[in-house]
């Protein structure tokens, strides 16, 4: 097997063997990927690139979005306006091939990430101390 067939195969064993908690960091992490790379194509002149990172940055945030049930935590509709905010901000950067725009939207990504990741961090540490002790 070449090297972007295991890479594809190990991807999606991740995606499909994933947490919840596992796949919303995943999706936040490819989102700053994304962005970086939309600004650092922008920044060179390379609109095509920089387009197909933001199209694919739009459609995780439409995901996060869609999936988002806003009656479950007082803060989803918080979370919901901010995903709305972003899938704007995103568009407008494509439009405009704006990579202060794409900057922009990703410094709002990156600390959502850490606390999700931090999160998961905190629920997975819990789960690990209410689980029983096997013993042999």
């Amino acid at each position: 097997m070449t090297n972007p067939a295991l890479r594809a195969r190990y991807m999606s064993t991740s995606v499909t063997t994933a947490s919840p908690g596992q796949l919303l960091v995943m999706l936040y992490d490819r989102v700053v990927i994304d962005l970086t790379r939309a600004e650092e194509a922008l920044l060179t002149g390379d609109r095509t690139a920089g387009s197909a990172q933001l199209l694919h940055a739009q459609d995780i945030i439409v995901e996060l979005r869609s999936t988002l049930n806003v009656d479950v935590w007082e803060g989803g509709p918080g979370l919901a306006q901010l995903y709305d905010f972003l899938l704007r901000e995103l568009i407008r950067a494509n439009v405009r091939a704006d990579a202060g725009v794409a900057a922009s939207c990703r410094a709002l990504v990156e600390p959502l990430r850490d606390a999700w990741r931090q999160a998961h961090a905190l629920v997975q540490a819990d789960a690990a101390v209410a689980a029983p002790a096997q013993v042999g």
